[in-house]
């Protein structure tokens, strides 16, 4: 049942308010359809007979300036009384409205009986009820609609006809339809204005997967959301100063590790073997590399650099010119030009390790740009060796190296592909890397068009 609710709280709010207001209104239908009969007060033939006897004696015996005020008194819902004008016919089409048969025999015989009276001119015909809305009109009408005739004395024709609930489907429709559409407006906006700060808490949350130093949540709403949103901002509070905390922690390493490194460099240079001399600078000088890309990874320049609009095509061109021209292989297809707004020195370097690593470990890169309608797709291609299945998510831990692909001929601590998805996923994007079915790596870049 959950599959066709609707995912919104707005509209499950809604749909929950609508639904308890029909069931109650079909309940309240149900309750008046049933006592409907005894609210009409319908008169069975004997008693209707007699009400029309009744009617017709009182009229014979009154004056007829005085009748159109008795009619006025007797006249009711269930039995409307009519007088038509002095020596006016009555309506030949009564015959045609239907033969009431037997029925209407029995209530004329009653009629003269009541008034003995049996050469009084009754007419009587059933007249067919309109159309019901809702199906309700399965079910026949528990008495006939019947209309009445009878000449007085003087001449003058009495028009009785028998109440009718056919407007009763009508009435009930536009009661539930109006009840729905007052009570679902009104559950509606109130749903909306309930769920709106919830989307703004999510957003807010979305955020700051993204964005660390973004603002903290206004606390306004309903208790409950207040309380919600002031935990919130304290969680932000706290994942900031973790993060200045180990960004100093880092710092402080990397400055206390440059110092006795300073003093290993001067001490292999006293060292006369030529050949432990130059192993223990090329330790050395790992090492160092190692803490100036740890600092790099850790101060994390995305974070502060405003965004401003790229041409995201021309910086791939770029980047490619710059491997070509340090004879490398690669190249670019795609369009000539693309505008994108983004962090651009972050951008520039999350592409920048992804390319390198392409013509380092894979002999050359292809790269190629594509546009969609809500998205932007870089693709990375390669002819290397690619990469273990088991591995294809490990290469994105910091220090994690493929033996067979990245080796310290090759150059790298492995921190380029960390570094890439870092920047990438903090522009709301990511990139995954799968191996090609004709060999080598493809690393695929998606990034959103509204960047954050």
């Amino acid at each position: 049942m959950h599959r066709f609710l609707p995912n919104g709280i707005a509209a499950r709010f809604a749909l929950t308010v609508v639904a308890a207001l029909v069931l109650l209104q079909a309940v309240s239908a149900a309750v008046f359809w049933i006592g409907r009969d005894e609210a009409r007060q319908n008169y069975p033939p004997r008693v209707l007979a007699q009400r029309v006897s009744a009617v017709v004696r009182v009229l014979d015996q009154t004056s007829p300036p005085e009748r159109k005020r008795i009619v006025h008194a007797l006249d009711e819902p269930n039995l409307e009384v009519r007088l038509r004008d002095p020596g006016t016919p009555p309506p030949q089409q009564i015959g045609r409205e239907g033969e009431p048969g037997w029925f209407g025999d029995a209530i004329r015989r009653r009629v003269r009986s009541e008034l003995d009276d049996e050469r009084r001119p009754v007419l009587i015909a059933a007249v067919p009820p309109p159309p019901r809305l809702l199906g309700l009109s399965a079910e026949p009408p528990p008495s006939p609609r019947l209309r009445i005739l009878v000449r007085l004395t003087d001449g003058q024709w009495v028009t009785f006809s028998t109440g009718d609930d056919s407007s009763w489907s009508l009435r009930l429709a536009l009661w539930l339809l109006g009840s729905v559409v007052v009570i679902g407006g009104l559950s509606v906006i109130a749903a909306q204005r309930i769920s709106a700060p919830l989307r703004r808490f999510a957003a807010a949350a979305e955020r700051l997967g993204l964005d660390g130093e973004a603002p903290p949540l206004p606390e306004h709403g309903p208790a409950e959301l207040k309380t919600a949103t002031r935990a919130f901002n304290l969680m932000q509070e706290r994942l900031r100063r973790f993060v200045a905390d180990r960004t100093q922690m880092l710092a402080a390493i990397s400055h206390d590790l440059r110092t006795p490194l300073t003093r290993l460099r001067l001490r292999a240079d006293l060292i006369d073997d030529d050949e432990i001399q130059r192993k223990m600078i090329a330790d050395v000088d790992e090492m160092e590399q190692m803490v100036a890309a740890t600092m790099a990874f850790a101060r994390d320049d995305a974070r502060s650099e405003p965004r401003a609009a790229v041409d995201l095509a021309d910086l791939l061109q770029s980047l490619v010119e710059g491997q070509t021209d340090a004879g490398a292989e690669a190249s670019y297809y795609g369009p000539d030009h693309f505008a994108l707004e983004c962090r651009p020195v972050a951008l520039r370097r999350a592409f920048s390790n992804l390319i390198d690593n392409a013509v380092k470990h894979g002999g050359g890169a292809r790269v190629g740009l594509g546009v969609a309608a809500a998205q932007v797709t870089v693709t990375i291609d390669d002819d290397g060796p690619g990469i273990p299945p088991q591995e294809i998510e490990e290469v994105f831990t910091p220090f994690h190296r493929v033996d067979r692909s990245r080796s310290k001929d090759t150059g790298g601590v492995g921190l380029g592909l960390a570094i890439a998805r870092t920047v990438l996923r903090r522009h709301g994007g990511d990139v995954v890397l799968a191996n090609r079915d004709g060999g080598g790596l493809r690393a695929t870049v998606v990034l959103p068009l509204a960047t954050v």
